[in-house]
């Protein structure tokens, strides 16, 4: 049997689907899986063991109708037997069903009937377990195959110790004391809107140099290194002294290596979080009041995982708002979401970090552990 996955998004999005290829490698070893992901995100997926084949989609190689028919060509050619749309949009819905695969599934929208053999539509509002929204939606396309899913298998990166011991030397180049805890701190998030602000940023990375001894990471790309500036200047000398601003990786597989080598990551949501928890880092997110918690607050458990939204503080101006209201005024609502109001929570999860020299803590055990 030969099986194609297909997502086309952002780093977290196709982290979070290969989870998908485990799922199917570990109740049908004999499977073939295939993944089409955008080639920007490959490295998260890097060496995945239950993934046979990437295929890689550029969008600007694809800016024709004859080149998109071209490359669609190319997938029948493989003769798959099922397709996994996660993506599922129009363009993804074509391909699915050009590729003449029997089982085409994914989720129910208004146009995908034509498209697809077998489709599910999103129906909870609300987790129905600590793996959250984003995950149980995707399982639920895994219906056709009867996979049991009392077994968890979260997402997850591998690292080669090849790769880890280059990092490990980088750190020990700045004379970074390894046997402090190393928090990465996500200070920007993927867009603006998504971003807390900055001058709060920097408060909320002073309670945590104020709580530990530790060494302070920054996770930023080239282009935000202004905003990158402006946090660390709006921190306090002490807290500065603790931040290796320069440290960072070059690209995204580097980054990754050296999330593997810290404790724990705090900040804005995003890739940068979905990539620390695939690595089993223990994590503190900060969400935009737009974005809805309980698709990505994955594996919370209180402890190791948790993460804070507006909404969990009683703001009577903000009940009757709707996602779309807080997206268009997000702004404003950020400037309510001071750090005072979850600074002792935040405090409590920096504290009870384990220390990799001391302990690991891991994902699937805590999962485990909750369900049963």
């Amino acid at each position: 049997m030969k099986i194609l996955l297909i997502q086309q998004k952002m780093i977290g999005d196709v982290l979070v689907t290969s989870m998908l290829a485990t799922y199917l490698k570990q109740h049908y070893p004999e499977v073939e899986i295939h993944y089409l992901i955008h080639k920007s995100t490959k490295d998260v997926v890097l060496n995945h063991p239950f993934i046979d084949a990437f295929i890689l989609y550029d969008p600007k190689s694809n800016t024709s109708i004859s080149k998109f028919f071209k490359f669609s060509l190319q997938l029948k050619a493989n003769k798959y037997d099922a397709v996994i749309d996660v993506y599922s949009k129009w363009s993804t819905g074509l391909l699915s069903f050009i590729t003449g695969a029997k089982q085409r599934i994914s989720y129910h929208k208004s146009y995908t009937r034509f498209f697809y053999t077998q489709t599910y539509f999103r129906e909870n509002t609300i987790a129905q377990t600590n793996m959250g929204l984003t995950i149980e939606e995707r399982l639920s396309l895994l219906k056709p195959f009867q996979i049991p899913l009392d077994t968890i298998y979260p997402p997850k990166i591998y690292i080669k110790e090849e790769e880890k011991k280059k990092v490990l030397e980088l750190l020990d180049s700045y004379g970074i004391d390894r046997d402090k805890k190393i928090f990465m701190i996500s200070i920007i998030g993927s867009a603006k809107n998504k971003t807390y602000p900055l001058s709060y940023m920097a408060k909320l990375v002073d309670y945590v140099a104020d709580t530990e001894d530790c060494t302070l990471l920054f996770n930023y790309i080239p282009n935000q290194i202004n905003d990158a500036k402006v946090v660390f200047d709006a921190c306090r000398k002490e807290t500065q002294q603790k931040i290796y601003f320069e440290v960072l990786g070059k690209n995204l597989r580097e980054f990754m290596v050296l999330m593997s080598c810290c404790d724990a990551i705090i900040g804005n949501d995003g890739g940068a979080i979905n990539m620390a928890k695939a690595l089993d880092k223990p994590s503190y997110i900060v969400f935009s009041p737009w974005i809805k918690k309980e698709s990505w607050n994955t594996f919370e458990d209180g402890s190791y995982q948790r993460s804070v939204h507006i909404k969990d503080f009683e703001f009577d101006s903000l009940k009757s708002w709707t996602r779309k209201q807080l997206k268009e005024r997000v702004f404003e609502v950020y400037n309510l979401f001071d750090p005072e109001l979850f600074r002792e929570d935040l405090i409590d999860f920096v504290k009870n970090v384990p220390n990799h020299k001391t302990s690991k803590y891991q994902i699937a055990d805590s999962l485990r552990a909750c369900l049963n």
